[in-house]
């Protein structure tokens, strides 16, 4: 038997248009377009597309070195695509990301149904499963309960006190497992405004990869970080070591953490309103090691999602046998994951090597052919996974996404039932672009040309003949 999930950050027809500057490097910025979009993430890639497909003027600049922001696919380092952020996309029949990747060349496929549950070195029987299932619904149920309140409390405070030795497991499938945060520091409120989330599917060449892929046709700049935004609106641009690029709106898609992190200045300074929402709008910790094995020693089913009844914190996720490879990922997330995270590499890969070997047998460790590692809360460019709203903040997603006159704010932070997927990022995207394209008003058709004028045509000139007698009049005679 098994349960559904929500995932990390899980989750137009083509466009015709060629923009007429796609470098990928720094090079010679244009001076002056319609609209900058600072970060080429998913809510960046969407807001570019819609202002390219409107005829306007786009440059999207991008700090890292490749698009996509936190969906990252390494396609060449292990047996199947490793996804280093987001891995799949929810709610595949609405989503506009998974409609488009037919046309860029990237096969859906279903997710796993489900993840099983691990008890030591077995899996769970039927009727653990059963009992833990009936315990993850009675928690949920009482956030939910507690959402209804009129003052929010954390998802922690609202769980029953009896949910006995499947506690620490419902600890971390509602929190960390997520929403890469602990749950007492996650809002009833915002936990439940999110809808259902359970269908998903997968990129089978990554979702890094698709997202790079709809992003090929933009006028895009990588490894360029915006040191500066000017959004006083008669003089709006963004600033980069490789010059000012002048706008007449700014879109802004990065992460919470780093807009907090003062790494990019603002002129004037952005409102404390603003500042308050995204401290509030924190990004939580999910970080993931990757081991491919030889053979199957772990005995998994092809992409087998699998969590252990556990007894504190320090857990994790497992999927195994991605795309019917060897390839495992090992997710650790919330306190203990960013904690385990800051000690480096070599700390991770030991303990998901620990931790495998008390589910799996200590032996597994000799079956490790490659292994790597994605840190996100090391990234500059990101700083963390999603963003979870404390306790008392869920209106402060709706805040963050007030227009600035000249600078508009997207990204994942500012969805208000999507929050921490792709879809909601790509849908901040759009609205924030349609924002812009309002303020920028409709596109002026060229001037038609007026027809040429006409130019008499001259009589030639005829010899000129004697003056004929006036007449009684005085009128020349030849006018009769």
């Amino acid at each position: 038997m098994t349960i559904s999930r929500r995932s990390f950050l899980a989750g137009s027809a083509g466009l015709a248009l060629i923009p007429a500057f796609a470098t990928r490097a720094r090079a010679a910025l244009p001076r002056e377009v319609d609209v900058v979009v600072v970060g080429a993430g998913a809510a960046g890639i969407a807001a570019a597309r819609r202002i390219v497909a409107a005829g306007r003027k786009v440059l999207v600049v991008e700090a890292a070195a490749q698009p996509g922001g936190r969906c990252l696919t390494d396609t060449d380092g292990f047996a199947a695509p490793f996804d280093r952020g987001a891995r799949f996309l929810h709610n595949p029949d609405t989503n506009p990301i998974a409609k488009q990747a037919r046309s860029v060349g990237i096969d859906i496929v279903p997710a796993p149904p489900g993840q099983k549950i691990r008890i030591g070195r077995r899996n769970a029987r039927a009727r653990e499963t059963e009992d833990y299932l009936a315990t993850l619904v009675r928690a949920s149920r009482a956030i939910d309960e507690a959402a209804r309140g009129k003052v929010d409390v954390s998802c922690a405070a609202a769980l029953p006190k009896d949910l006995g030795d499947w506690g620490p497991t419902i600890d971390f499938v509602l929190g960390p497992y997520a929403s890469g945060t602990d749950l007492g520091d996650l809002s009833a409120m915002d936990e439940t405004r999110a809808p259902d989330r359970n269908v998903l599917v997968g990129a089978r060449q990554g979702l890094g990869t698709l997202l790079a892929r709809l992003a090929a046709p933009l006028p895009l700049v990588t490894s360029t970080p915006v040191s500066r935004i000017v959004w006083n609106g008669r003089d709006t641009g963004v600033e980069t070591a490789a010059g000012r690029i002048n706008a007449k709106a700014v879109i802004l898609t990065v992460s919470t953490n780093v807009l907090s992190s003062g790494a990019i200045k603002f002129t004037p300074e952005l409102p404390k309103r603003q500042l308050d929402a995204a401290g509030k709008l924190k990004l939580g910790s999910t970080d993931r090691i990757a081991l491919q094995f030889k053979g199957n020693p772990l005995g998994l089913s092809r992409d087998e999602l699998l969590i252990e009844q556990s007894s504190g914190p320090r857990t994790a996720a497992l999927y195994g046998n991605i795309n019917g490879s060897s390839l495992c990922t090992v997710d650790v997330a919330g306190n203990f994951g960013r904690d385990l995270a800051a000690q480096g590499d070599a700390a991770m890969q030991a303990f998901a090597l620990e931790w495998l070997g008390k589910l799996f047998g200590s032996e597994i460790g000799n079956a490790v052919e490659r292994k790597a590692v994605a840190r996100w809360n090391a990234n500059p460019y990101v700083l963390g996974a999603m963003s979870a709203a404390a306790p008392g903040a869920q209106p402060m997603r709706r805040v963050l996404a007030e227009p600035l006159g000249t600078l508009l704010i997207a990204g994942e932070a500012t969805s208000e039932d999507m929050w921490g997927t792709v879809q909601g990022a790509w849908d901040s995207g759009e609205r924030a672009a349609d924002a812009a394209l309002k303020r920028l008003g409709p596109v002026k058709e060229p001037e038609a040309e007026k027809p040429a004028r006409k130019q008499k045509q001259r009589r030639e000139r005829q010899p000129q003949r004697e003056r004929p007698p006036a007449t009684a009049n005085g009128t020349p005679s030849w006018w009769r």
